[in-house]
């Protein structure tokens, strides 16, 4: 078949243009000078790129777009793969080309409840034209001080009782830093018996069998907020195949809650040796201990300690511990999302199965645990397991160490039975209401864990008991609001607190939580859809900041229907 022919004709080849430079920002050999300069001798590898944006942002007080550029060349990574880390954590502040970086200095004023009603606002108010414009003044979630309400930090330096004055006065002396005084350090601890009994363990004189079954005999839960049973997830974790690692949560980010904290200052060995126990028993390579960013004096301090440890270890073999530094997000209490970020990677929660007993870090089965759960592992051991299950009230068993804040004389931590109820809590260990206060109402469980009112002020404090009434006891942070506060607006704080902290990965929390808020803030709440919003946050949110983030609002409208009248 014949076919016709199509001339084609010759093109005069032109000169093309050639792209000068590779696609996206260039490295500046000045500032990766900077950057390897910073990092030194350090590893680039890849789960450390947060410790690294710390490094930078320590440095000049912000991240210049050029040093991330500059640190993504070092780690080679991908310049987004950094920039998406470095723009999710709060503590960290990206600068771009042409915008002007952040002042100097920052002073951070807790906006959560207990701040909030202790005069936070008005601090927030005020310290901007006092301090002047060398400082920026800006409000953050909640602190991990709400016993000292309004709570205050100068750079790296918590202020406690913060008023104008107080602040101005610590800005001025240049006070930047924290450390904490008086607590139990190497010396002290072991001319007191300290790590005798983990010397035992290591050296025969207890074996893992027993060890466990006094874990599980004393009912110790995980105090963290989810209350799985301790010795039962030491033996799930154990019976994995190795090697096995072990992820400590010290992030203490659900407002109200500073338990953890509390007794870190004061008492860092205790926890110490029942985290080295605990990996004894299951057989752990390595320990990764996640701090929250907002305790700067108790990293420095557990940097201090943990090196007295490496040099005169009290055991053979000591598993390798490594201080881990969070960046400024709640979400990063959720296991798998502090997991992820310990990963040096956006703190996101996984999806489950498998779990972090099976597929934890770095793929790897590991033991995760809340700062006190391994606080309590000494004196169980010691004691017995029957002795901790010994206490309680109302047929609970167990200790609980509430962080109480709020209304009430004598706010701080408060080690008493399983079971308590809010109304003998007070009572007996708090000094009672403030005066010219009477008790309204009650979180059981911090931001998360629902408002009570006081006529239900006789529900036995625990595990379990307040689930039937749409609450839960969490890790124990109770905040008491009297008559001079209402419901509604505690509930307006947490769901702004909720939409703060949302993660943004699933669309049920990340749209619910700034739909809920903004409808709450209307003088008249439109309970239908503030319903519709509820059932999809809990029934389809990826983690628990989303599935628990409607109960303040939920406990509003069943239990406080008279504010919303």
């Amino acid at each position: 078949m014949n076919h016709p022919i199509i001339p084609i004709a010759v093109q005069q080849v032109e000169r093309q243009r050639k792209r000068e430079a590779p696609k996206g920002r260039r490295v500046d050999p000045i500032a990766l000078a900077e950057v390897q300069r910073l990092l030194g001798a350090e590893s680039r590898q890849r789960d450390l790129l947060i410790e690294h944006l710390h490094k930078i942002q320590d440095h000049f007080g912000h991240l210049p777009a050029s040093h991330l550029a500059a640190l993504a060349q070092e780690m080679r990574l991908a310049q987004t793969e950094v920039y998406e880390v470095a723009s999710f954590y709060h503590h960290f502040d990206v600068v771009k080309e042409g915008q002007a970086a952040p002042q100097k200095l920052t002073v951070r004023v807790c906006d959560g409840l207990a701040c909030e009603m202790a005069g936070a606002q008005e601090l927030l108010a005020k310290l901007p034209s006092i301090l002047g414009k060398e400082v920026r003044v800006i409000a953050a979630p909640c602190i991990g001080r709400c016993e000292q309400a309004p709570a205050v930090a100068v750079h790296q330096n918590p202020v406690a009782n913060a008023t104008v004055d107080k602040v101005a006065t610590t800005v001025a002396a240049g006070s930047l830093q924290h450390q904490p005084q008086g607590f139990i350090d190497l010396w002290n601890y072991q001319q007191a018996g300290g790590y005798t009994l983990l010397k035992q363990c290591a050296e025969g004189g207890r074996d893992v069998e027993s060890v466990i079954k006094a874990m599980e005999d004393s009912g110790l839960r995980g105090l963290g907020g989810a209350g799985f049973p301790a010795g039962r997830k030491w033996r799930i974790v154990r019976g994995e195949a190795g090697p096995r690692l072990m992820a400590v949560n010290i992030d203490e980010g659900e407002p109200g809650t500073f338990k953890d904290r509390y007794y870190l200052e004061r008492d860092p060995h205790r926890f110490l040796e029942g985290m080295l126990i605990a990996a004894w028993a299951v057989g752990i390579e390595t320990i990764y201990v996640y701090l929250r960013d907002e305790y700067h004096g108790c990293r420095s301090m557990l940097e201090t300690e943990l090196e007295k440890l490496r040099l005169a270890p009290p055991i053979a073999n000591l598993p390798k511990i490594e201080l881990r530094r969070g960046a400024g997000a709640y979400i990063c209490g959720e296991e798998s999302a502090m997991i992820e970020s310990i990963e040096g990677k956006r703190g996101m929660p996984r999806l489950r199965p498998p779990y972090v007993a099976q597929v934890g870090l770095f793929g790897r089965p590991t033991l995760e645990h809340n700062f006190e759960t391994l606080f309590w592992v000494r004196e169980i051991l010691e004691r017995g397991g029957a002795w901790f299950a010994s206490h309680g009230r109302n047929g609970r068993k167990g200790l609980r160490s509430f962080s109480v804040s709020g209304r009430v004389k004598d706010p701080g931590v408060k080690l008493a039975p399983a079971g308590i109820t809010i109304r003998e809590l007070i009572a007996e260990y708090c000094g009672g209401m403030l005066d010219g206060h009477q008790f309204y109402a009650y979180l059981p469980g911090g931001a998360s864990g629902g408002i009570l009112p006081a006529t239900m002020g006789d529900i036995p404090l625990d595990f379990d008991t307040l689930q039937p009434y749409g609450c839960f006891i969490g890790s124990a942070a109770v905040m008491v609001l009297s008559d001079q506060d209402t419901a509604t607006a505690a509930a307006r704080n947490m769901m702004r607190f909720f939409h703060h902290e949302s993660c943004g990965q699933c669309t049920p929390c990340r749209v619910g939580t700034a739909k809920a808020a903004a409808l709450m803030e209307q003088p008249k709440w439109d309970l239908p859809l503030l319903a519709d919003l509820s059932l999809v946050m809990r029934d389809a949110s990826i983690c628990g900041l989303g599935q628990a983030a409607p109960n303040p609002m939920d406990c509003v409208i069943k239990y406080f229907p008279h504010e919303l009248a």
